[in-house]
């Protein structure tokens, strides 16, 4: 079974159990090729169980998940990472006492060819290798707005440099899918729009689809194309930002029966 032509990456009907516990209930979703689309709801609503079932952290109970067309369910993470599909995580995972260039370039370890013996006796072919992914870390880090900490510990770094971080060392995989766990997490409203225009700016340049689970809500109506929304673990609405923003169901799940009677 394969996906349209329009998409990058689909789940179908992806079910999730954690012993008697369903935290992902027969949702199906896609991401159309070069889109920026959001998936949202409240504490508790599945949005990162699903999330690690997309990046083959966790395999659902029954479902399938589909990457340009070849189905990846139950593939190993380093694969799923090699063969296209990056992301980040909720709470930062960056190698503290290491580098900003270190950290990206550790990305790149499964693109490089050398091998153990010429990596110890520092052959010509491996200085070569390692001074072209040297090259690359800075020219991520350029991109993403930190240049200038290049050899900073990345625990010396502002919270917001490191979620830039975390962005360059995942487009060191050169993604053509790009996963975001709440990227805007501890910015302030600032850093927040100035994120938005960097992810539209990725989009445009590097033609890569992006998913966001954000909770930040002015963050995703400005950035999204489209959004769904899951609530229990079940998937209750699919939209433009102005379809999700106007609809009964989203507006209950986030402010209860009463507090969404109360704002009519």
């Amino acid at each position: 079974m394969s996906l349209d032509g329009g998409a990058a990456l689909e789940a179908q009907n992806i079910r999730v159990e954690f012993g008697g516990l369903v935290a992902v209930d027969d949702v199906s979703f896609n991401i159309p090729q070069g889109s920026i689309v959001s998936l949202i709801g409240p504490n508790g609503a599945g949005k990162t169980t699903f999330f690690n079932v997309l990046t083959g952290l966790y395999q659902p109970t029954s479902g399938a998940v589909f990457f340009e067309g070849k189905e990846i369910t139950g593939d190993p993470v380093h694969d799923i990472a090699s063969g296209g599909m990056a992301r980040t995580f909720q709470n930062i995972r960056l190698f503290g006492l290491m580098t900003a260039q270190e950290n990206v370039m550790v990305a790149m370890h499964s693109q490089m060819k050398a091998g153990v013996v010429s990596t110890i006796l520092r052959t010509k072919k491996q200085r070569h290798e390692e001074e072209v992914a040297r090259e690359f870390a800075q020219e991520l880090l350029d991109y993403v707005g930190i240049g200038g900490v290049t050899h900073e510990y990345a625990r010396n770094l502002s919270y917001g440099d490191q979620r830039r971080l975390e962005v360059a060392r995942a487009l060191a995989l050169r993604p053509r899918v790009l996963l975001l766990d709440e990227p805007t997490a501890g910015m302030n409203p600032n850093e927040s729009a100035v994120f938005v225009q960097f992810v539209r700016k990725l989009r445009d340049d590097k033609g890569v689809s992006i998913l966001l689970i954000e909770h930040d809500m002015s963050v995703v109506m400005q950035v999204s194309e489209r959004i769904t929304v899951l609530d229990q673990g079940q998937r209750i609405a699919e939209g433009t930002p102005a379809e999700i923003k106007s609809n009964p169901r989203v507006i209950e799940a986030y402010l209860g029966k009463s507090g969404s009677e109360a704002s009519k």
